[in-house]
């Protein structure tokens, strides 16, 4: 009886443990961020919002020297929005990525090249089947050094008229970023075979590393 009562004890304590690790799995993938940004002062922050930020964290996060990517809201008119405000419509955030890169290993202008060529600039509001303000292409400098660099290449691709409609990206002054919830980050790598990321991020990541193979983390 007490040899069968240890066993289902420790059956628990494994439970728990494993429960605990899952639920903890989240917030210990930021600390590890925060620790790798802090320690590093010559990081910069790019924000992009090019539709869901499921498909833009996936691609982001795959760059060598970024190192770390977290999906949130910026560019609305409420404090600590949840996802559900954020897709009615009514907050006027949009969805994107704060990404932390080394400019020594990459730069903004290629960030900012990733950004032009994994989404679609010239669609209001609307990514693919995914329609709505939060989903817009936007750009939210931090500098003014971006603001520049931002705008001279979207005046260039327009010039260049590599879409045949006029690109619709807003360049916007970053304010505030409100991490989105825990399940959210890092959500494509966490739920491969999840519908959406089966048939709509996989091709695009497959898509992107094929064209940027020469910028991939090893």
């Amino acid at each position: 009886m007490k040899k069968t009562l240890k066993i289902t004890y420790t059956l628990f304590l494994i439970t728990l443990t494993i429960i605990g690790c899952n639920e903890s799995k989240s917030q210990a993938n930021k600390e590890m961020k925060n620790i790798m940004n802090e320690n590093n002062p010559n990081l910069e922050t790019a924000t992009f919002g090019s539709g869901c930020f499921w498909c833009t964290e996936a691609i982001f996060e795959r760059v060598n020297g970024v190192t770390s990517v977290v999906s949130g809201y910026s560019g609305g008119t409420v404090d600590n929005p949840t996802y559900k405000e954020v897709c009615d419509g009514t907050t006027g955030h949009a969805e994107c990525t704060q990404i932390s890169f080394d400019p020594a290993v990459v730069s903004y202008d290629e960030l900012l090249e990733i950004f032009w060529k994994t989404h679609d600039p010239t669609t209001l509001n609307k990514q693919g089947n995914d329609v709505g303000t939060q989903y817009r292409s936007v750009i939210f400098y931090h500098n003014d050094d971006q603001k520049q660099k931002a705008e001279y290449y979207k005046n260039k691709l327009t010039e260049e008229k590599i879409w045949n409609k006029p690109i619709v990206t807003e360049i916007t002054k970053f304010e505030k970023f409100y991490p989105a919830e825990d399940y959210h980050q890092e959500y494509y790598d966490n739920n491969p075979n999840q519908g959406y990321c089966a048939y709509v991020i996989t091709p695009k990541v497959e898509k992107f590393e094929k064209i940027f193979k020469d910028k991939l983390k090893k």
